[in-house]
């Protein structure tokens, strides 16, 4: 998040989008009821009818996929109301006559074609959300989890500039991170690219050489300034001409020699693989041992069959998890580790807050904290680690990251209830918001991005065979895969089973009753689930979340994955239902 949590309550206007923070975060949920109590414009961009919908003053509810034309439609409207902040565009941006050329041909009535929003709520949403003094964006992985999932985001950004909110209190790009310590594992380097502090590793600083190298069978070509899209649907790459030279420095070689020094080995510069690359791609070259953490891919990636059958195949398989999990079950080692109640450290959270934690418990049986278990496996390898504490763990981040964490003694995290990185010196403060007064790049850079229709799935999109689109969502009483609150009789009562919410208009065509059971099928395979009737999702949309092991949903979504994040794009699978 650019901007702090708090920050939100006291927005002008706020965009949420490819998110339900009522269910998923409920603390930012209250933040943004209590920011309209107090006057702020709430627009919600969503396929489903979320419950902020019922405070909102307009509701975008456009067709899944088509993020990137709504997006660009009310860039559109904002540039030809001349409602940009045209000061700020023009001392802190970079490339709007490009973004000006191209989002020239969405008109409201073009984008109401493609996505179904009517015409009028796009222009409404436009207004509210530019003549605000301050404009928040908030979002989620109903925007990042698609095969576009980048270009979303990219579409997403090029509001905030238009509109001068980067850098200012109450506005920004806030995407919300699911669990409470994801962004601090991002930050940490559990990227197959980067360090921590997202140092690089490879040598190549050519960010589309890196996209090439992942997606070998998408056309790409320059658009404008500053991003690479794929041509068309279905061509396939050959090269990739960029219209200016891109510079190759020896950056990240001094990186990777800084940390090869403090580890002790020589580090490689070629980047790891991605949970895509490792159970869905080139099969012939699978890994052949995993060590898997605080993960349940058997329930949360998408082909999940593809997902077990790897797993069964793989010549030795590590679990370390606080219980035994779907995925431990096809473990060779199960390695107990400690919950967060039962160990000392630090925990990043998702407005970028490094906090103290303390153990309030011991760890129960033969468990332990992740770091003990790690370092007991490296000596066991013949490398010398020898931390005494996270602490000492914490100051090697802190030397090795001096850019975003040198600031950060355990002392002042105490004292001061946690810092927002980046925090690069002892006197520092802390910087609750990012890009106030210049960019790290120095200038914001608008990047063109055009719509292009996405199929409902990378094998064939919705047809007369699939004619339905598949959505995942989480809900409220339970979490991610159940691993903890499956284990609550409480939260268990209030929600206790899976079942697809379906439109009534759809459930009288199928002839269904509300206590019928169904088959759902993709071009991936099948699942038989009870059924919700309800109108949060519009006609011909369904959906499902991935917290049950049966039904288990992630069997029949698609793994395709975003070009540039390598995500997957599970938003979005053509099935067809089927009374049992």
């Amino acid at each position: 998040m650019t901007n702090p949590v708090s920050d939100v309550s006291g927005a002008g206007a706020i965009l949420v989008t490819g998110s339900n923070p009522t269910e998923n975060h409920p603390v930012i949920g209250y933040r943004i009821r209590e920011a309209v109590r107090t006057g702020a414009r709430l627009i919600v961009a969503d396929p489903r009818r979320i419950p902020l919908v019922d405070v909102a003053d307009v509701h975008l509810q456009f067709k899944p996929g088509t993020d990137i034309a709504l997006f660009n439609g009310l860039a559109h409207v904002i540039i030809k109301e001349e409602l940009e902040d045209k000061e700020y565009v023009e001392n802190r941006t970079q490339g709007f006559k490009y973004l000006k050329q191209i989002v020239a041909k969405y008109t409201p009535e073009y984008v109401s074609a493609i996505t179904g929003v009517p015409a009028k709520d796009i222009v409404t949403a436009a207004r509210l959300f530019a003549q605000a003094d301050s404009g928040a964006i908030v979002y989620c992985m109903g925007v990042t989890q698609h095969t576009c999932g980048t270009e979303n985001v990219v579409a997403l950004t090029n509001l905030s500039l238009l509109t001068g909110n980067l850098g200012k209190p109450h506005a920004g790009m806030n995407p919300l991170r699911g669990q409470n310590n994801v962004q601090g594992a991002c930050d940490m380097g559990c990227l197959p690219n980067v360090f921590s502090g997202y140092q690089p590793v490879h040598s190549d600083r050519d960010t589309g050489t890196y996209w090439r190298r992942l997606t070998k069978e998408r056309q790409l070509e320059q658009v404008g300034v500053g991003f690479i899209r794929p041509a068309s649907p279905g061509e396939t790459i050959t090269s990739i001409e960029f219209n200016q030279p891109v510079p190759v420095d020896s950056v990240s070689d001094t990186i990777r020699a800084k940390f090869s020094r403090a580890w002790g080995v020589e580090l490689s510069d070629v980047p790891g693989r991605t949970i895509a690359e490792m159970f869905h791609y080139f099969p012939h070259r699978r890994s052949r041992i995993m060590y898997i953490m605080g993960e349940n891919p058997v329930l949360t990636s998408p082909q999940a069959e593809l997902v077990r059958e790897a797993l069964e195949d793989m010549d030795f398989v590590v679990v370390q998890d606080i219980f035994l999990n779907e995925t431990a079950q096809y473990a060779d080692v199960v390695l107990p580790a400690a919950s967060f109640a039962e160990k000392e450290g630090t925990f990043i959270n998702t407005e970028r807050r490094v906090q103290r934690i303390h153990r309030a418990i011991k760890p129960r049986g033969n468990s332990r904290p992740d770091w003990e278990i790690l370092q007991e496996l490296a000596r066991r390898f013949g490398l010398n680690w020898n931390y005494s504490s996270p602490e000492d763990i914490w100051n090697e981040v802190r030397e090795l990251t001096p850019h975003y964490f040198l600031g950060m003694t355990y002392e002042r995290l105490e004292k001061e209830g946690g810092l927002q990185w980046p925090c690069p010196a002892i006197d520092h403060a802390g910087t609750p918001i990012l890009h106030k007064g210049k960019f790290a790049r120095g200038i914001g850079q608008f990047s063109t991005v055009e719509y292009r229709p996405q199929a409902a799935d990378t094998s064939g999109g919705v047809t007369e065979e699939y004619p339905f689109i598949l959505t995942t969502a989480r809900k409220l009483y339970q979490y991610h895969t159940r691993t903890m609150t499956g284990k609550t009789d409480g939260l268990n009562y209030l929600l206790d089973e899976e079942r697809m919410q379906i439109n009534p208009r759809d459930v009288q065509a199928l002839k269904l009753t509300p206590e019928d059971m169904v088959r759902v099928t993709s071009r991936r395979g099948s699942l038989e689930t009870k059924i919700e009737i309800t109108d949060c999702v519009p006609p011909g949309i369904v959906c499902m979340s991935f917290h049950f092991a049966e039904p288990r949903v992630n069997v029949i979504t698609d793994p395709a994955v975003c070009n540039m994040s390598v995500a997957s794009g599970v938003k979005v699978s053509a099935v067809r239902i089927e009374k049992i």
